[in-house]
Parts: C-alpha cells; sequence; structure tokens
C-alpha cells in the first residue's frame, strides 16, 4: 500500500465551469476514494414559490439554471397545465420541441467545448463554441433571448415561428451539422483523447441502474432510456432512436453526446416539416389547486417536476430534481482507480450543471 493523502478538488479549478468539491483520497496518483461536497451556490429558489405569484414563479424557476433554463420553464408549465387540466395546442407543442430540441444542442455543444480545452484544444474548443453561437443567435431571432427565453407560459408559448424563420433556421442547421461532422471527427478519431478516455472511468450497465444513473451517462452504459419516448409535447410525432453506447467508458459517453447533436438536428428538421398551424396557447383560468409530476428529459438527463397547489396565487411546495444531482453518485463510483491527472476529464464526461444542483 502506498501513501495516502487527501487532495482538495475544486471548487475552483481551471477545468470546471461551475464550483463542485471533491476530497480525493489518494494513493501516490491513485484515486482511492472521492467525497463530495456541494452547497457553494445554493440559493433556495424552490421556497420562493410561497412568496411568489404562481405566474411570475415561472421566471424565478427558469433561473434555475442559464443552460437549461428553457427545460426548466417547460417542466414548470407542464406540471401546472396538469393540475388545471389545460389541453396544451398543437403548434405550441411543436414549437416546445424545436426550442427543447435547440437547447440540447447549445449545452452539448457547450460541453464539447469545455472537453477540448481541458485536452488543450484551444482551436477546437473555438470551432465548438462558433457552432454554438449560431444556436444563440437563433434563440435571440425567435425568442428574443441568448440565455434566459421566458417563451413557456401556463398553457402554451408567448411567441411564434412564422415558416420563412422556420425555413431560414433549416438551412442553418443543415450547414451547422457539416461543420459538427468535421469537429466531432477531429475530436474522436485523436490519439490523446482515445488514451486518456478509452476504458477509464467504467461505469457498468449494473452500475449505472443501482445508481440511478440518467442521461447520456446511464445510455452510455447501455441502458436504452430516454424520456422523450414517452410522448410529451411533440416527441409523440417524431421518428428517432435512442443514442446508446455498451463501452461504458468516458470515451463512450462522448460519443453518445455527440450523437445526440446529430439527432437533434434530425429532430428539429422533423418537427419543422410536421408543424401544424393553430393556436398559441389557451387560457387556464382562477388559481391551481392540486398536485402534479412532470418528467422531461434535459440535455444531462431526466428531470423531475412536482408542483403542489393549494387554490391561491402561492404555491404550497415546488421540488425540482435535477440530472446532475442524480448522477453524482455514478461520478463518485467510477473516480477511484483513476490518476489524479485523470479526475477533471471524467468530471466533465458527466457534464455537470452545479447551478441545477444547488437550487
Amino acid at each position: 500500500m502506498g501513501n495516502r493523502s487527501i487532495v482538495p478538488f475544486g471548487p475552483q479549478h481551471p477545468v470546471l465551469p461551475e464550483p463542485v468539491h471533491l476530497d480525493l483520497v489518494l494513493e501516490d496518483e491513485k484515486v482511492v476514494e472521492a467525497v463530495p461536497s456541494i452547497g457553494f451556490v445554493h440559493r433556495g429558489l424552490e421556497e420562493l414559490c410561497t412568496k411568489r405569484d404562481f405566474n411570475d414563479y415561472l421566471y424565478v424557476f427558469e433561473r434555475i439554471c442559464g443552460i437549461c433554463s428553457f427545460g426548466h420553464g417547460l417542466g414548470y408549465c407542464e406540471a401546472l397545465e396538469d393540475v388545471f387540466g389545460a389541453e396544451v395546442p398543437e403548434r405550441a407543442k411543436y414549437l416546445r420541441t424545436i426550442w427543447s430540441e435547440m437547447s440540447r444542442l447549445h449545452s452539448h455543444l457547450l460541453w464539447l467545448g469545455l472537453l477540448a480545452d481541458a485536452f488543450g484544444f484551444d482551436a477546437l474548443f473555438m470551432q465548438c463554441w462558433r457552432i454554438r453561437e449560431s444556436v444563440l443567435d437563433m434563440f435571440e431571432a425567435s425568442t428574443g433571448g441568448r440565455v434566459i427565453f421566458s417563451v413557456n407560459t401556463i398553457g402554451g408559448v408567448l411567441k411564434d415561428m412564422d415558416s420563412e424563420m422556420l425555413s431560414a433556421f433549416s438551412k442553418k442547421f443543415d450547414e451547422m451539422e457539416k461543420q459538427l461532422k468535421e469537429v466531432s471527427d477531429i475530436f474522436l478519431n485523436d490519439y490523446t483523447v482515445m488514451r486518456r478516455l478509452k476504458g477509464v472511468g467504467i461505469l457498468t450497465k449494473e452500475d449505472a441502474q443501482r445508481l440511478d444513473a440518467v442521461g447520456p451517462m446511464a445510455r452510455a452504459s447501455g441502458i436504452a432510456v430516454d424520456i422523450r419516448k414517452t410522448g410529451y409535447e411533440a416527441y409523440k410525432d417524431i421518428d428517432f432512436e435512442v443514442v446508446t453506447s455498451n463501452d461504458c467508458d468516458g470515451y463512450a459517453r462522448c460519443c453518445v453526446r455527440i450523437g445526440e447533436l446529430f439527432q437533434s438536428f434530425n429532430i428539429i428538421k422533423q418537427a419543422i416539416a410536421k408543424i401544424p398551424d393553430t393556436e398559441l396557447s389557451v387560457k387556464c383560468k382562477g388559481f391551481p389547486n392540486g398536485e402534479a409530476y412532470a418528467r422531461i428529459e434535459q440535455p444531462r438527463g431526466e428531470a423531475l417536476y412536482f408542483i403542489k397547489a393549494n387554490g391561491t396565487k402561492f404555491l404550497e411546495r415546488v421540488r425540482v430534481r435535477t440530472p446532475t444531482f442524480v448522477n453524482i453518485a455514478s461520478l463518485i463510483h467510477i473516480l477511484p482507480g483513476s490518476d489524479l491527472a485523470d479526475v477533471p476529464l471524467q468530471i466533465l464526461t458527466i457534464d455537470p450543471c452545479i447551478s441545477c444542483t444547488e437550487r
């Protein structure tokens, strides 16, 4: 047995975009245990539901996280629409689906750029974020925002995209798909990437099920679970297959996310081709009374939203279970056995979102 030491990792680290802290127990250069410490950016956003009108609280809820803001707003609206018994118009469902997949694009591209930067591939990092910038430009054109979009409303959406805008977006997505193909081929076939990620950070299918891994973390371990397949919003009318891998390592998690980028392009183009011409929203009158769950597939995995209303303008309870919160258990499982130098890369392969986790 080598000498054991405890090395603090984070909450500030050049590789980490957000503050996550781990105490790493090392034997020489090998990690034998990782102990997480969370709560550095806890903001108590769930408690605010008892102090803000349920309509206004939607805008608070979107601010759980900038990258995942559209999905959080969507999950909140879906839960309240269930309480009201509202039937959302089909066009609103298709628009929500398009914006959801655009959110997945900009989230995965941000992650890919950060991972490239962690390897020291500065040019590749800039290329990924240049492609992502086009997605943000389309968000700005269609919603008016680049981080917080505020287009969801209880009963539908607040803004529309006309046929001219949708056609222009479709052409732009074709260009982005070609650009991403070049970038992803370079990244996935690089010797350094394969050497640092293949066979490292193993999360077997059995362990992924035992630890309740979600999203690309689970799908890279051979678990074909994707909440979009339940058919919420317009996904019921979209033809797509769940992207999975049976390799169970850090490289597999990269391959799954890159595969999902190309999948999102396809889903958006299908939605644009099939979008119906209906109203954008329905009115939900009065105050909500009851409780409901909603489940959606955020870029990082399944997010669960619970709302309990009591017939007043203030909600009694709001709870959101985010994918990173669930995947921290898997992260702690895959780190032992890794070299200390591999820890930043393995953390990035789960694509952590600490703002979501510490809401």
